[in-house]
């Protein structure tokens, strides 16, 4: 099914790029202080002389933030525009990235990553407004993509150069010093970020109180493609987002025996593969609609196999060319994830966009947060049983897929209803 041209399509363009670029920055700033915590996990335990669940703690307080706000995230992005969320969400991330740095204790650190989780909240839906309202609604899916790659190679700067400054000179100078690209980030917002181009304005809306925000979500809601791209989200996304977030480290040196050098390099691993897998998923989805849902289920039947391969694998350790093979489909997580906003975005009109993103991104977030809780509870009630706690992404899996598999068709039919009024409406635009 290929795209088609809606009347009133932004041009795209240089500016356009120029001004995407600006509010993806923030994005990328906010990944590097969300995924600090998965190269900092050991440390905060000892800093800190919390076990498995208190550790975990951290990131499920973020996550449980992040998820709580999509919804408003999306009502403010659609009421106020992305220039004005964005740079709240720098002000709130930077401040929680400086209080986790000086953080004397667990409850003020914990208040910390909370404060970081609701400044990365308002960060990745905006960026998705902003492409929307830059770039043609064909670039929809590529532009996507990009974004979550952007935000992978934010993963990479945390993976890469945070550790090391980290073990190099210290968590106060480490967490604080990486505080000032929120700085940075925050004027280039102010001073270069733009709504939307020239003579593509929004039809204002009127404030209409509670009554007109819950109609947005009911409305958004009631689409199936809403529905179906939650559930995409929420699949596929969190087995990676898990594992770079706090328990892979974790796992590969205290149940596969590894230095922390050979796990760092299997981190990078994911999210290089991520980039990579991204520009793909991206360009294939562009070009193919239909190839959605099979790269969707694809990625989440072969992640499951890995998984089960790796934690039942018949001795003391998984052997290094699984654990990379792994690695390698676990980067294949976050574009499949990105799928689900293909869904969302043509089901929704442009009013309703952010609202219906913010519920799609609400997906994955809430099954991180499930299992990033689960696995800390099982590592500590079987005595760090790592294969029993892992198994918990299997049952999150099968819930998912079986969500995706009872909306697939009512989805896909809306779909073409809308796609028929599309062209209808597009003969008729006088010339």
């Amino acid at each position: 099914m290929s795209a088609v041209a809606i009347p009133g399509d932004p041009p795209g363009g240089r500016r356009a790029l120029a001004v995407w670029g600006t509010g993806v920055s923030v994005y990328f700033v906010a990944v590097i202080f969300r995924t600090s915590l998965g190269v900092a996990g050991l440390d905060a335990a000892d800093r800190f002389h919390v076990n498995a669940s208190a550790l975990s703690t951290f990131s499920i307080l973020q996550l449980l933030v992040y998820a709580g706000m999509q919804i408003p995230v999306g009502l403010l992005v659609d009421r106020l525009g992305t220039k004005k969320v964005l740079a709240l969400g720098a002000v709130l991330f930077t401040a929680g990235q400086l209080g986790f740095a000086f953080s004397p204790t667990y409850g003020t650190a914990l208040a910390s990553r909370a404060l970081l989780g609701c400044g990365d909240a308002l960060t990745f839906i905006s960026v998705l407004r902003l492409g929307s309202r830059w770039f043609p609604a064909r670039r929809g899916p590529l532009v996507a993509q990009f974004a979550g790659l952007v935000g992978m190679a934010g993963n990479l700067v945390s993976t890469l150069v945070l550790a090391r400054l980290l073990h190099g000179i210290g968590w106060t100078a480490a967490f604080a010093g990486s505080a000032a690209a929120g700085a940075v980030v925050l004027v280039l917002v102010l001073l270069f970020l733009k709504d939307h181009p020239e003579g593509h304005e929004p039809e204002p809306l009127p404030h209409q109180g509670a009554a007109y925000v819950r109609r947005q979500i009911a409305a958004s809601w009631r689409e199936p493609g809403t529905r179906l791209g939650l559930w995409v989200h929420f699949t596929t996304q969190f087995p990676a987002m898990v594992f770079l977030l706090l328990w892979g480290l974790p796992f590969l040196v205290e149940a596969q025996g590894l230095s922390r050098a050979v796990a760092g390099e299997l981190l990078t691993l994911v999210v290089l593969s991520n980039m990579l897998v991204g520009l793909v998923y991206g360009q294939i989805v562009a070009r193919h609609h239909g190839a959605r849902l099979p790269l969707a289920l694809g990625t989440v039947g072969t992640t499951a196999a890995l998984w089960a391969a790796t934690l039942a694998y018949p001795g003391p350790h998984a052997p290094m060319w699984l654990l990379i093979v792994l690695c390698t489909v676990l980067g294949a997580c976050g574009p499949a994830s990105m799928i689900g906003f293909d869904f969302a975005r043509p089901a929704n009109p442009p009013e309703r966009q952010g609202t219906a993103s913010g519920i799609t991104n609400m997906g994955g977030f809430v099954a991180s947060m499930t299992t990033l809780f689960a696995i800390g509870v099982l590592l500590d009630a079987t005595g760090d049983d790592y294969s029993l706690a892992f198994s918990v992404v299997f049952l999150l899996q099968a819930v998912g897929v079986s969500q995706i598999l009872r909306l697939r068709r009512q989805a896909a039919r809306r779909e073409r209803e809308r796609l028929v009024a599309s062209r209808v409406e597009t003969v008729h635009v006088p010339v």
